[in-house]
């Protein structure tokens, strides 16, 4: 059984317990998929990682995050890397006088320098803390087919998909400079950065697996790189 922080009260929490944080975003996901894509899949990522290790409480997601790349589409609301880094910095350090480790459960791209700058903070204070992405991103950018698949597993009442439609589908590489230089929108005029058409809800459950897989594996490894993320000890030099 998952333990839900918000549902519990303190008497329940056991000594120390592992925390896991959704970090997830409110950001527009195409005209198919809702704003909060992000947060839910972060959010199932950490309910079924913790579902399966010992001692182990979910807390209420972090929902808004660094979006400014998506600031372009009505809806993104985005409260930008610096004040990210501030929360996650005074979470951390609330949650570390009762927790034992917290990993943060990263759903969104954008949040990555954020976090990445604070976990490193957090170590060097003493604090024992890392952050672990949901790896969406394997196989299309943004709203294609991996996430519209995770999202029709996950929650299909919110996905439109008769009016899914591809964006720009070419690799990141091939389009970073836009990117970097105007948003999204610079590059694909429906948000989309991929082609969600051939989208189905077993393919969801099948990428939803392996992240939760990967997530309790690179947990119970314990191994942190230079960015404060957890590694398997082979991938970290």
């Amino acid at each position: 059984m998952t333990v839900l922080l918000a549902d519990s009260v303190w008497p329940e929490l056991t000594d120390r317990p592992l925390v896991l944080v959704p970090v997830g975003s409110t950001e527009q996901h195409g005209p198919h998929l809702p704003f909060d894509t992000d947060t839910v899949i972060a959010d199932a990522v950490a309910r079924q990682t913790a579902a399966r290790l010992p001692r182990a409480v979910v807390a209420p997601a972090l929902a808004y995050g660094s979006s400014g790349e998506h600031q372009s589409f009505a809806g993104t609301s985005s409260i930008g890397g610096p004040v990210l880094r501030a929360t996650v910095l005074e979470l951390v350090r609330s949650m570390a006088t009762w927790a034992g480790r917290i990993v943060l459960v990263n759903g969104h791209g954008g949040n990555l320098e954020a976090l990445s700058s604070a976990v490193r903070q957090l170590i060097d204070e003493g604090h024992d803390v890392a952050w672990t992405p949901c790896a969406t991103e394997d196989v299309d950018l943004h709203a294609g087919l991996t996430e519209t698949s995770l999202m029709l597993h996950l929650r299909p009442e919110s996905v439109r998909l008769d009016r899914a439609e591809a964006g720009d589908t070419r690799p990141l590489e091939d389009i970073l400079g836009l990117l970097v230089t105007g948003g999204v929108g610079a590059v694909s005029p429906n948000g989309v950065l991929g082609d969600p058409s051939d989208a189905d809800e077993q393919l969801g459950r099948r990428v939803l697996d392996d992240m939760v897989r990967q997530t309790i594996e690179v947990v119970i490894a314990g191994v942190v790189d230079a960015r404060g993320r957890l590694r398997h000890p082979a991938a970290v030099s």
